[in-house]
């Protein structure tokens, strides 16, 4: 199993956000479908990166960038917009560092992963 970590410090916001509405019961509609979402494929994510419902793989294009391999995973497909997660292996042995989640970019070409923002993976504890 791997310890799920979240980017700082958007991704850490975002979810921390998501977690504060639903313990209030004030998600919104979309909120509460992604929060479900996001929660599963996170589990999934710990348990197996290789999880075949993740469909996970390495985006050159991203890990280019940061020097850094970057995966993307699917938290949903075959709709408008779907949901990706970005992450990496680290910091430390046994720990995923989820850097990214946005809508998977309308661009085939790997320019589009040029707009997707990726957070800080932190500090090894």
């Amino acid at each position: 199993m791997f310890e799920i970590r979240l980017g700082e410090p958007e991704v850490l916001e975002r979810w921390t956000e998501l977690v504060e509405k639903a313990e209030r019961g004030t998600l919104g509609k979309d909120e509460e479908q992604l929060f479900k979402k996001w929660g599963k494929a996170m589990k999934l994510l710990a348990n197996n990166p290789r999880h075949p419902g993740l469909n996970s793989h390495e985006i050159e294009a991203l890990s280019r960038r940061v020097g850094d391999r970057i995966w993307q995973s699917y938290l949903e497909n075959n709709t408008s917009g779907a949901a990706r997660m970005y992450w990496a292996y680290g910091p430390g042995k046994n720990v995923i560092t989820v850097v990214g989640l946005e809508p998977h970019p309308e661009d085939k070409k790997s320019s589009g992963y040029a707009k997707v923002k990726l957070s800080a993976m932190g500090k090894e504890e």
